[in-house]
């Protein structure tokens, strides 16, 4: 059986963090941001986890990084 292939689009997307958080950036930081308040674009720089636990578990098998 071959090996499973990461989704590329999802890896690129979508990262893990060490305690198995599934971490990903906000929308809305590449598009008219002059318009925003400050405090507000600082926070779009950083990234925000999800945990929905059916979602984590999709998003490890796509990326490859599947519980074992």
């Amino acid at each position: 059986m071959p090996k499973m292939k990461t989704h590329k689009g999802t890896a690129k997307r979508l990262r893990l963090s060490k305690s198995g958080k599934v971490m990903r950036m906000t929308a809305g930081h590449n598009h008219f941001r002059d318009k925003n308040r400050s405090n507000l674009n600082s926070d779009l720089r950083h990234s925000v986890s999800s945990t929905v636990k059916k979602t984590v578990k999709i998003v490890k098998v796509m990326v490859g990084k599947a519980a074992r």
